[in-house]
């Protein structure tokens, strides 16, 4: 089972469009997939307490990242960064098995002429440093308001290609590294 991790909880994000269209594609490669939207955290995992003790309703956030195979993160670019709230949903999970020997994939996008780049140039550091297994292919969606077609899909065959072809990829990646743990 991978692990789609929605990085915004920004309402009608184009991030969530994007990872609309990866679902589809896992489920034409038959590949388990898990959504985890960021725009449904509870409210209650903001309190400072969350820090100390977590609250019941994030346990299902929480037990989806330990039980998946690998995670494929669809981040935007916020200010030159990483969205607030994923940096802050990594911060509360467990440390440091949640992404010890874990797959995880990047795909970015932005609506400046990079796609994306720091901000996943920085949760590969951050997932790095945590011992996750960094899948080399990277997809990064620079403009993605001249990406999308008036319903939110991808309009260019060559980018649904490309991320046709890095799920693909990382679903192999992470079934190999599975068999290895074995």
């Amino acid at each position: 089972m991978i692990t789609l991790i929605v990085g915004t909880n920004r309402p009608g994000s184009n991030t969530r469009k994007v990872a609309a269209q990866l679902e589809e594609i896992y489920a034409g490669l038959k590949v388990p997939l898990h959504v985890l939207d960021l725009a449904k955290l509870p409210p209650e995992i903001f309190s400072p307490t969350s820090y100390a003790e977590k609250p019941k309703s994030f346990h299902p956030f929480a037990d989806a990242i330990l039980k998946s195979d690998g995670l494929h993160v669809v981040t935007p670019e916020y200010n030159g960064s990483v969205p607030g709230v994923l940096k802050y949903f990594i911060d509360m999970l467990k440390f440091p098995e949640s992404f010890e020997q874990k797959p995880v994939c990047f795909t970015g996008l932005s609506a400046g002429i990079w796609g994306a780049l720091r901000p996943i140039e920085q949760l590969q550091a951050i997932f790095g440093y945590r011992n996750a297994h960094i899948f080399p292919v990277r997809v990064f969606m620079p403009q993605i308001h001249g990406l999308l077609d008036a319903s939110g899909k991808i309009k260019d065959p060559e980018l649904l290609g490309r991320l046709k072809s890095q799920a693909e990829g990382f679903a192999k990646f992470a079934e190999h590294l599975k068999t290895l743990k074995k």
